[in-house]
Formats: C-alpha cells, structure tokens, sequence
C-alpha cells in the first residue's frame, strides 16, 4: 500500500501585483483557478489541504473539497502558511506535495507522477521541473517533501518559503509536460498572455 501523502495548496497570499484582482479567483475552465486546481489534486484520492488569510474568506467559497486552514499571521508571507498547513496535516502523513495555488497548468496526472517517484519519508525531496520559453529545464512546483523535512519546514521564516531547504538538502528533479510545473499568474498581464496562448 502506498505511503500515506497529502497535498497543500498554498492559498493566503494578498494578491498584491494584480491590481486589485484576485489571482485566485481568476476564471480557469469556467470556475476559480482555486477551484480548479483543487479539483485537479483531488483527483488523486489524496487529501487536499489549503492555506487561507481566514477561515471565512472569500476564497473560502472556491475551496470545496479540501481541509481549510487558516494562517493568522499570513501577511509574513508563504512560511506561515508553510508551518500552519504543516500542523494540520494527520500524523500517519509521510510526505507532502507543496505548491502555491497560482499554478494554472498543473494537472491530476502531475501530481499522481510526483507521488509515484516518493521514496519515503526519509527520501529525497522531489521537485518538478519543466521548460522554459528558451527551452531549458528549471526547478518550479510542486515541491514534494518527505516526513523527515517537517522539522525545518517548521523553522521557516519570512516570505522566502523553502529556497533554503533546497538549496542545502537533497533533491531530485521530477520532469512535468511542457511548462506545467513552471506557470505562476501573478499580474494582469501574465494572465492575459496565458489566456491567449490556450486553444
């Protein structure tokens, strides 16, 4: 049976380069993006965990299906939101598969690729990686933690996330389809070449 794995989007960012605008929110597929990504990673049959600034959110109303969890101190960026979803996650849980919840193109099949690569929880840490517009291969999302990780995840501090942890630790890179793992809509402008860019 495989190791007990867990997903966590996240969600608490303020979305401040998109003018006023809700990255989240943006439509993807006729719903929010939030919406469709969770219902991508839920697709996997693991459970699904999102980081939001509250419990009553407005974002809350796109995150049907995945444990909602509040980080009272989100405007210190993405570690606290790291360390929030972190203690919410079950005991028996053995890795997680972490990414900010702007990534677009990410889809069941990415996540269930990574999940298959897990080699425990006192493995590698896994990044997925894809290509760029130039073609070359670089590091993105999700990033796939094993248990023994928990510990410095929960040392985080500041809005760098894990670039530490990377940078010092063991890590093997999982490729993803074309920019899957890369594709981060932060601004108006961003979204709308990704918009006309799909078929």
């Amino acid at each position: 049976m495989p190791e007990p794995l867990a997903i966590l989007l996240l969600a608490a960012g303020a979305s401040t380069r998109m003018q006023g605008r809700d990255k989240l929110m943006e439509a993807v597929d006729g719903q929010p993006l939030l919406a469709h990504l969770i219902r991508q990673a839920r697709a996997t049959g693991l459970p699904v965990f999102v980081t939001l600034p509250e419990r009553d959110h407005p974002r809350a109303c796109a995150a049907t299906g995945a444990t909602i969890v509040p980080v009272p101190g989100a405007t210190e960026g993405m570690s606290a939101s790291i360390r929030s979803g972190l203690q919410a996650l079950p005991d028996d849980i053995q890795g997680v598969l972490l990414l900010p919840a702007d990534m677009p193109d990410l889809t069941t099949a990415d996540f269930q690729h990574l999940a298959a690569r897990f080699q425990g929880a006192d493995g590698p840490i896994l990044r997925a990686s894809g290509a760029d517009e130039t073609g070359s291969l670089r590091p993105g999302h999700p990033v796939l933690f094993p248990k023994r990780c928990f510990a410095a995840l929960r040392e985080l501090r500041g809005d760098t996330g894990a670039r530490a942890l990377l940078q010092n630790d063991r890590v093997e890179m999982v490729r993803l389809p074309a920019a899957h793992a890369l594709t981060d809509l932060d601004t108006p402008e961003a979204w709308r070449h990704w918009r006309s860019l799909r078929p």
